[in-house]
Order: C-alpha cells, then structure tokens, then sequence
C-alpha cells in the first residue's frame, strides 16, 4: 500500500455518524431505492446529501439528511461514499425502531452498527460510479401547492385506478388532479384552506401530465413528512419536496408527459 493510499485510509476512518431514530435514513433509503440502485452520499460538515437520477433519467432525487438528526456527527473531511442502495436498505431494514445506527468508514468499506439489546455489525463495500456527480437543474415554477402529504398519497391511488399518467391542474384557489383511461376517468379536487396554499403566479389554468409509476414511488416521501409541497407549469418537470425540520428533507423532479393530441 502506498503511503498516499494509506493517508486516505486514515482519513475516511475520521468519519463516525450515529443515529437514535433510524427512521429518517431507513425510510429514505427505501425510498430512493426504489428509483435508483446505486449512488453516491456525499458526507459534508453538515448534511449527508444525495443528488441522483434514475437510470432512464426520467427522475431525479435530492437527499438532505441534516446533521442536527444524528446524536453524533464526526466529519473532519468531506467524503463521498458511493454504494448499492439495496444492499443499504437490507441492512437497515433490520434496524429496530429502538436502534442506534452508526456509520463509519472502514478499509474501503462502509461500516454499520446496530445497537440495540445486541449489537450487529455489517460491512459494504463502497463502489466506483462512472457518471459524474449529478447537478440540480435551475427550474422556475409559477405554481407551488402545499398541502398534507396524505391528501397527495390518496389522489394518486384513485387515479392509478384508470390510468397510467394524471394530469395536475392549477387554478386560482383550486387544485385538481385528473386521469383518463380507454373508458374510465378519475378526477380529485383540492380546494384551498387552512391546510392548503395553492399558490399560482399564472394568469390562467396551468396544466401539466406526469407518470403515475413514478409519482408511486416519490409519495412515499409522506413517510417522512406529513406535508408536501409540489411545484409545477404547463409541460414542465414537476418538482416533490418533503420536509422533516431540522431533520431531513427529500426532493423529486419527474420530466412531464408531453403528448401529440
């Protein structure tokens, strides 16, 4: 080993991160799972993030799990791990709720520590990506709904009933979201409240069509946080946003269905 490998070694076995509620990495992990099977963690001062697309690139995901959500957050460089998420998710689905989980690097692999009545131990190895590190578009939305994530789940689950697109339409104080199959059609309207701001910068109706396979996968970001706030125009990407405070935040951009009529 040269003595350069060796210092790099010593450098990533200075990082230790230790989480009391699993939750927030578990289910965020099995989230992003789901549209990507491998990626890269980049471990900074203050946040681990995450910033990848789906392999048709049709999806992007952001992650931010904040460093205030760890009971210990030891980060003396920053570091990039890249590893396959659903071996990721493996491990820590056999976290309890009780758990302590701690990350560490060690030897090229990425160390992970359950603590509980017994204390397990697994290691990953860290992969090499070639894609380099992906960038967050520049995107300007003149709607932005937010709304409990609740609301979102179930509008997506009646539509998935007719149709394998919904079309997300934007009025002053009206939300709608509609679906049309060979015969059947679906169609949820959200009006504004207490728990409801729709904001729309457009003179008129704003209307665009995404998958419902892929917005499947993102709602289940209401797992982590009982709001969303979704941003949209007229035949533009459509962006998902969950927040836990001071905790975590996941992000989703799903490219529009823009069809010939």
């Amino acid at each position: 080993m040269t003595t350069k490998s060796r210092e790099n070694l010593e450098d990533k076995n200075t990082m230790k991160l230790t989480l009391a509620e699993p939750k927030y990495l578990k289910e965020s992990v099995s989230i992003i799972s789901d549209l990507v099977n491998e990626a890269r963690f980049l471990v900074r001062k203050n946040a681990v993030e995450l910033i990848a697309m789906d392999p048709a690139n049709v999806a992007m995901v952001i992650f931010k799990l904040l460093s205030s959500s760890f009971v210990e957050y030891k980060v003396e460089k920053e570091t990039e791990i890249a590893i396959n998420l659903t071996s990721l998710k493996q491990v820590l689905k056999r976290s309890k709720p009780s758990d302590m989980i701690s990350l560490e690097l060690e030897e090229n692999k990425l160390k992970i520590l359950l603590k509980g009545v017994t204390t397990r131990t697994f290691f990953l190895p860290i992969i090499e990506l070639e894609e380099n590190s992906q960038k967050i578009p520049d995107l300007k939305f003149p709607v932005t709904i937010q709304m409990q994530s609740s609301m979102l789940v179930d509008a997506i689950e009646d539509v998935d009933i007719v149709a394998e697109s919904v079309s997300f339409i934007a009025e002053k104080s009206k939300f709608m979201i509609s679906a049309e199959g060979d015969l059947s059609k679906a169609k949820i309207e959200i009006s504004e409240d207490e728990q409801t701001k729709i904001l729309s910068e457009a003179a008129g109706q704003v209307k665009a069509k995404y998958s419902i396979e892929y917005l499947k996968k993102m709602i289940q970001g209401a797992k982590i946080s009982d709001d969303v706030t979704i941003q949209f125009s007229k035949d533009y990407p459509l962006k998902l946003e969950f927040k836990a405070m001071n905790k975590v935040q996941i992000a989703f951009i799903l490219a529009p269905r823009v069809e010939n009529d």
